[in-house]
């Protein structure tokens, strides 16, 4: 019995998480932001089927925000679409090493390593996720930028950065909302060390929307029957962060699932223009 204990200690623990998981989804309470309806998780799916690209965004230390996540790619993988995620947590030169684990060609430790390159939060927050998608061979895309690249347009603007630097990125420029113009400012007066030209700051704020953007088009546009869901921070997955920048540049339908923020983005504030539905139950 000792012996065939540590083999089937993962196994119930798999069929646990699988329940949990199932249960999270079934339970999760969305509201629609449209008609202020209260639904599920299945419902405001079955809303979005038309949808190509589905972003939920995330506060990066929630965990909760991250089960919520994989609930959306569980309920998504079991309608049979074409899946694929995009993730702001890694830069397009990850790529390669993406690729390598989703084919089950890297240790977990190897690609630790690789997610540690690109991200600083504990691997422990996303590890079911990429778990989930090695285990049914979900592709997944790196969308960020190399650090350099925003650092350099933080501190001197977009026009400093040469032609290889710019490579096929939209020329980036501040002109956004008043609405968000205002969550820059507030972004700016966190992390203005150093900073001292706020316009060179907020077009560093809209290279990452733009790109990650411009990344998610050229892979639908090569891949037209995919359904990708984008995972990000919630002011980059927020209507006036990357789907501001699709829908200025296409026509693909998306939705947006934001979190629950008391304060911030909650069920008495929240408007069409920020999301699509609301999480709840967070």
């Amino acid at each position: 019995m000792k012996r065939i204990f540590p083999f089937i200690l993962p196994l119930i623990v798999a069929a646990l998480n699988l329940i949990y998981l199932h249960a999270f989804a079934n339970e999760a309470r969305l509201l629609r932001v449209s008609d202020r309806a209260h639904i599920t998780l299945s419902e405001a799916m079955d809303d979005s089927k038309r949808a190509q690209l589905i972003f939920v965004g995330e506060n990066h230390v929630e965990n909760s925000h991250h089960r919520a996540q994989l609930a959306v790619i569980r309920v998504l993988h079991g309608t049979g679409v074409s899946l694929v995620l995009g993730l702001e947590m890694f830069r397009r030169q990850s790529q390669e090493g993406l690729d390598r684990w989703i084919a089950g060609e890297l240790s977990r430790r190897e690609f630790q390593s690789i997610y540690y390159d690109n991200w600083n939060y504990p691997w422990t927050l996303y590890r079911d996720i990429f778990l989930y998608a090695r285990k049914h061979k979900i592709p997944i895309i790196g969308l960020n930028v190399p650090r350099d690249i925003t650092r350099q347009v933080a501190r001197q603007g977009f026009a400093s950065l040469t032609p290889e630097q710019i490579g096929e990125l939209p020329e980036v420029a501040c002109n956004v909302d008043q609405t968000y113009m205002e969550f820059i400012r507030r972004s700016f007066g966190a992390h203005a060390h150093g900073h001292t030209n706020f316009t060179y700051f907020c077009e560093a704020q809209i290279v990452w929307d733009t790109a990650m953007a411009w990344k998610l088009l050229t892979y639908l546009k090569k891949n037209p029957e995919a359904t990708a869901v984008v995972l990000a921070g919630g002011g980059h997955a927020w209507k006036r962060g990357i789907p501001e920048q699709v829908r200025r540049r296409s026509d693909v339908p998306y939705r947006v699932i934001l979190p629950e923020e008391q304060g911030r983005l909650d069920r008495d504030t929240v408007s069409p223009e920020d999301a699509d539905y609301l999480w709840l139950s967070m």
